[in-house]
């Protein structure tokens, strides 16, 4: 079965089972860094690889073919957890690798082949057979792997430069066998023993740097998710959660801004809104309170700014506006408010004073006094009235 005068290559063999060692450690540390299962099996894999290579130095040493089938289950081992950690994805669930274990139930035919084979043809027609089935794996862990970044770039092209090394070893080993004379197959299984150290030591550490690479994605979503969180409780601070609109407490802090602002200025009350509480209850009232912070949103721009200023009062600034056009918007939101309908009432007509007032060239809180001022006029020419007058240009 071995070739006469063959002597096995410890160094190879030391070479063998420190990389498989070494590639195990860091594999494990890389899972229990991550939790990816994906890194797991690979860990899993070295430790059944490292298991094979006693029992094929055994083989080579003692040249007895009773080595050949534990050599052999392990090395099948090996692939099966290879292909379960492809099917399993750069991932932190098991999804469906679990089905992939059940080749496991072939293997005691898979052994009874190999020992066949090894037996008939040689060792070297099992080396060139498992040479293929590597580069097999190898390849289909390139294809399953999708993950992003310059460390899983490596890691895959490391996969795929092992495919295509395997798919040397097997031609190699055959053309050897057949042209080579012994032992040179032989020699030659130990000396690719250096390469594929190499190669795995690349394939080892890139797959730490597509781990870090991974860390730092999260730590970046992380970073958003945070940000979005602080936008979120920012917003949710300055609103004022009946209305949905900007809350006082923004108004103040908007009133303070030294920048001030080019347009105008709307305020607005409701007219009697007292008595509305005092005759239909507190519940209608917040409902009347909640259509107007909806209605004033759905009227203005995204550029413009609407908020309660307190109680039934609304401050709503028109940015870059001219005061005909924020004037015709307040009618426009007037009129539609006279047709508010209350449910389980019917049409309650609603109607609110408001006044304007231009804001360019001065500060926010002078034009926003003088808007106070419009509109408690019109308040007051209201309820002092003789009905049949129009109200002055606000």
């Amino acid at each position: 079965m071995l070739p006469a005068g063959f002597l096995p290559d410890p160094t190879a063999f030391y070479i063998q089972e420190i990389g498989a060692l070494l590639f195990g450690l860091v594999f494990f540390f890389v899972y229990r860094q991550s939790r990816a299962v994906y890194f797991g099996l690979w860990s899993i894999a070295w430790v059944l690889r490292f298991l094979a290579a006693i029992f094929g130095f055994q083989l080579l040493r003692t040249m007895h073919a009773g080595w050949l089938a534990p050599y052999a289950t392990f090395e099948f081992a090996f692939v099966i957890v290879l292909i379960s950690a492809a099917r399993a994805g750069f991932a932190s669930n098991m999804k469906d690798w679990r089905t992939v274990l059940r080749l496991i139930a072939i293997l005691p035919m898979f052994v009874a082949l190999v020992w066949a084979v090894g037996r008939s043809f040689g060792i070297e027609a099992y080396h060139g057979t498992n040479a293929i089935v590597l580069a097999a794996v190898y390849l289909y862990n390139f294809r399953a792997l999708r993950q992003r970044g310059i460390g899983s770039k490596v890691f895959r092209f490391s996969l795929l430069l092992l495919s295509a090394v395997f798919i040397e070893h097997a031609m190699m080993l055959a053309y050897l066998y057949q042209h080579g004379g012994a032992p040179a197959w032989a020699r030659y299984l130990h000396n690719e023993a250096y390469l594929d150290f190499v190669l795995h030591c690349v394939l080892a550490f890139s797959g730490m740097a597509m781990w870090s690479e991974s860390q730092m994605d999260r730590v970046r979503d992380l970073g958003s998710e945070l940000a979005r969180l602080r936008r979120e409780r920012a917003q949710s601070r300055d609103l004022d959660h009946l209305t949905g609109l900007l809350n006082q407490a923004a108004l103040t802090r908007r009133i303070e801004d030294v920048q001030g602002l080019e347009g105008v200025v709307a305020v607005c009350d409701m007219d009697n809104f007292k008595d509305i509480n005092d005759r239909y209850g507190h519940l209608v009232g917040d409902e009347i309170l909640r259509n107007i912070g909806h209605l004033l949103q759905a009227s203005i721009r995204q550029s413009d700014e609407a908020f309660r200023w307190g109680g039934d009062e609304f401050v709503v600034l028109f940015h870059n506006q001219v005061g005909e056009i924020a004037r015709r918007r307040m009618t426009d939101i007037e009129g539609r408010l006279r047709e508010f309908q209350v449910r389980g009432l019917g049409v309650l007509p609603i109607t609110f004073s408001w006044g304007t007032a231009e804001a360019a060239g001065r500060s926010l809180r002078e034009s926003l006094d003088e808007a106070d001022r419009n509109m408690y006029t019109l308040k007051r020419l209201r309820a002092g009235a003789n009905s049949g007058e129009r109200p002055p240009a606000r």
